[in-house]
């Protein structure tokens, strides 16, 4: 961990990949512990000490992977040391040595299948979704019975909440299953439908599907997508509609939407609609590509200006398709009298109003290969660089006369 600390203030791990490699150390460290036969309260003792000072969170939520890196002796004094710390601070529950001490009983609870004990915790600490749906998943593989009735009562927590817990959706999932293990189909069937109608998307329609028996998924089908298009947000109706192959749903949608309400969708969402509509409705593709298109441009993020130059490229090949050039002429005058000044797409976007193909440049992947590729065979043997001897130059030559020098 002395050379993790060192090395935290070098770099930026915004990304949070090398908090993710610290765990990953901290969790073979405890197994490598364990297997050279040290005192798993030493052990324990050491991991609090890192966790309490912890100026760069290399320990952040690093409970569950510990506790499913402690064996048996191991997880028992992580829970005598943390039951300490627990009652200690019992004073004060709202204090948040008390709540951090009861988020990692829980994890160890878990990790140990002790049922009774997580339950008895939440009855001292509070109840959560959260908790539900662990009981369950923990009586699930005995008590089918009883895991559904802690599905219910942490579905009904859920919906007593201001805003969806983020156990919701698997709430919802094991429900489901669990009602289709008891034999309980139909009643699986109607909590999924239910599911997709307060929340219609291309998520809760693949779950929806699920339970629908085989020779009436076309007439549901027509029925869940008659319903998202009342009851779900354009976004998500774009993506459920190209996700299903609707193509003239999607049509319709697009042409039916206003040009603003269509701008503020994500291109997660716009761009596999556009693609969907090539072909059939190129003026719609098109329309949504120089959407796209202004979006980068309007905004001003010029690492993205390939991109857009791509969306306008797609565009301006699918007015064409359709037979509207004057409109790409339109959209060739607008774009080039609001973004004169931009010299570093208005260089590329003339050149496809002028009707030239777009070279893809190549990854930085591809150019360091062609750069410093090798030949199959030996490593060394025949290789050739431009760096020491000039182009084309033998590298051994090259490095025997710079040795002369």
């Amino acid at each position: 961990m002395r050379a993790c600390h060192a090395k935290a203030d070098e770099l930026d791990d915004s990304d949070g990949s090398f908090g993710q490699f610290a765990h990953k150390l901290i969790c073979l460290w405890i197994k490598a512990r364990q297997a050279s036969g040290a005192e798993p309260d030493k052990t324990v003792s050491t991991l609090l000490a890192w966790m309490d000072d912890d100026p760069y969170a290399f320990c952040h939520e690093i409970e569950k992977d510990a506790a499913s890196a402690f064996d048996k002796a191991g997880l028992a004094a992580f829970e005598k040391q943390i039951r300490q710390r627990f009652e200690a601070a019992s004073a004060d529950p709202s204090s948040w040595p008390y709540r951090h001490c009861s988020i990692i009983l829980r994890a160890i609870y878990s990790s140990q299948r002790n049922v009774q004990a997580y339950i008895r915790l939440t009855e001292q600490t509070g109840l959560e979704p959260e908790d539900c749906l662990v009981v369950a998943k923990l009586l699930a593989p005995r008590k089918l019975g009883e895991a559904l009735d802690w599905i219910e009562r942490g579905c009904t927590l859920d919906r007593e909440k201001r805003f969806r817990s983020g156990a919701a959706y698997e709430l919802e999932r094991l429900h489901r299953e669990l009602l289709t293990k008891l034999d309980r189909k139909d009643e699986a069937l109607e909590a999924a439908w239910t599911d997709f109608l307060e929340h219609p998307s291309k998520f809760t329609y693949q779950d929806l599907m699920r339970f629908v028996p085989k020779i009436e998924r076309k007439e549901w089908h027509e029925k869940a997508l008659d319903a998202a298009a009342t009851g779900a947000d354009l976004g998500s109706l774009l993506e459920l509609f190209t996700e299903t192959k609707e193509t003239e749903r999607l049509a319709k949608q697009v042409r039916g939407s206003s040009h603003e309400a269509l701008k503020n969708v994500s291109h997660y969402f716009t761009e596999p609609a556009a693609k969907r509509l090539e072909k059939n409705h190129p003026d719609l593709a098109a329309s949504r590509w120089c959407a796209q298109g202004m979006r980068i441009v309007d905004a001003k993020k010029s690492k993205y200006y390939d991109a857009a130059l791509s969306n306008f490229e797609r565009a301006r090949d699918c007015y064409q398709r359709a037979g509207l050039a004057t409109e790409w002429e339109k959209t060739v005058r607008h774009v080039s009298s609001l973004h004169f000044r931009k010299s570093g797409f208005m260089n590329g976007f003339q050149a496809l109003a002028a009707g030239a193909k777009r070279v893809e440049q190549p990854s930085f992947l591809e150019r360091a290969k062609a750069r410093w590729g090798e030949p199959q065979g030996n490593h060394h043997e025949g290789r050739k660089i431009t760096r020491t001897g000039g182009p084309g130059c033998d590298y051994r030559r090259a490095y025997s006369r710079s040795t002369q020098r």
